[in-house]
């Protein structure tokens, strides 16, 4: 049986949703896969629930990310509108 990695997928995930919200999809993935070992019975389970802690901060993360580049780009194109359209002079 593999040993769990709950403790980094958590640390990932803190990280990702203070520091830097792109780790935060990493620890969506290895969360995803993690758990899906553990419901097969081939990763110890003792870790589940740090490991389902740090999915969900990395599910907030990647989400804050998305959402941080919509408002970017938003801006941008509201920005370069604007500068368009702009009286000259």
């Amino acid at each position: 049986m593999k040993p769990h990695r709950g403790t980094l997928v958590l640390v990932l995930g803190i990280l990702g949703l203070i520091i830097c919200q792109p780790v935060g999809i990493a620890a969506w993935v290895m969360g995803n896969a993690d758990l899906k070992q553990i419901a097969a019975g081939t990763m110890d389970p003792e870790g589940k629930s740090l490991t389902q802690i740090g999915k969900i901060l990395g599910i907030i993360a990647t989400v804050l990310l998305a959402l941080g580049l919509v408002f970017f780009v938003l801006a941008m194109v509201l920005g370069i509108g604007a500068a368009v359209v702009a009286p000259q002079g």
